[in-house]
């Protein structure tokens, strides 16, 4: 006796499949979302909109900013011509500026990242004594805000003799905690520890390991440790302007502060004294601090991505 694929014992044998219909996204949560992207669209817009004026403003005269509507676009040639303008100040001495602060910040990131690399290496893959100790220090010298340390920089640059030098900004710049962190953080969940083991295995020395499996895994670390150095060295102000004291050796945000207070344009008590800096020049000076910031983020974001995301997935 055959039983129908209907029949109702044989259905109850069955194992039932349920079917679930798609969930309805409750109106609360869609509000939500709405609400985030509002707001982020806001924050969004009030960052985009004085970056978009930066670039505008020197394409247009004084007169043009103060009486056309403000992100209409002037004329390239005011580009160079409030680059003369700016020239003039001091007798061109913001090409000084801008050479010193190359100089000091590619000294600065290679200085930083190279002992950053090689002390959160030694963190993170060796058995150094007292590690924890080390690591603790590190993470106290990330808290202490850096107006702390300037006086005692300080007295010490003057005792060194090295006040009033390129090296007074640049081995004090290159004290680099966070990068030590961060290098530290990378060499312990990027890299399994079994390669370190493997290689000591096979004879290599720490400074081979370091420098053949090391280092080849960590283009993304380096990617952030420059990226880092490099912004916070390009536009540091406060302690290149107390450890330097001549025209000739400012970096560029020290000078343009110096720029900056002796013109009307921000400074009206100054009168007509450099009457010839403006609003357009001011604004040109400030899109030298901004888009070399851009052009290395640019540079090395594939290696931020990559370094951000080290370690986040395990195999």
């Amino acid at each position: 006796m055959t039983t129908s694929a209907l029949d109702p014992a044989t259905i109850s044998g069955r194992t039932a499949v349920k079917t679930h219909a798609p969930k309805k996204r409750s109106v609360g949560g869609t509000v939500g979302r709405t609400g985030v992207w509002i707001v982020l669209l806001v924050y969004g817009l009030l960052s985009i909109i004085p970056m978009i004026w930066l670039l505008i403003a020197p394409s247009k005269t004084a007169e043009q900013l103060n009486n056309e509507p403000p992100f209409s676009f002037g004329t390239f040639a005011n580009y160079g011509e409030a680059w003369n303008h700016l020239l003039t100040f001091q007798n061109g001495v913001i090409v000084q500026w801008l050479v010193n602060s190359v100089l000091y910040t590619v000294a600065i990131v290679a200085i930083s990242c190279i002992t950053a690399v090689l002390a959160g290496y030694a963190l993170a893959a060796t058995a150094i004594p007292l590690k924890r100790t080390l690591l603790i220090i590190t993470l106290v010298a990330m808290i202490i805000p850096p107006v702390a340390l300037v006086l005692p920089l300080f007295i010490e640059i003057s005792n060194a003799q090295l006040f009033d030098t390129p090296a007074a900004v640049i081995l004090t710049s290159s004290f680099y905690p966070f990068g030590v962190f961060l290098a530290y953080i990378y060499f312990s969940t990027s890299i399994p520890k079994d390669i370190y083991e493997a290689a000591r295995m096979d004879g290599a020395s720490e400074f081979a390991t370091l420098w053949r499996i090391a280092l080849p895994l960590s283009k993304g670390l380096f990617g952030m440790l420059a990226f880092f150095s490099f912004s916070a060295s390009w536009v540091n102000y406060f302690l290149p302007y107390v450890l330097l004291g001549s025209a000739e050796n400012f970096t560029l945000p020290v000078g343009l502060g110096v720029l900056f207070s002796s013109t009307p344009a921000l400074n009206p008590g100054n009168g007509a004294q450099q009457s010839v800096i403006g609003r357009p020049e001011i604004a040109l000076a400030g899109l030298l601090l901004a888009i070399p910031i851009l052009i290395v983020f640019l540079i090395s974001s594939r290696l931020l991505v990559r370094g951000v995301l080290a370690g986040s997935v395990k195999s």
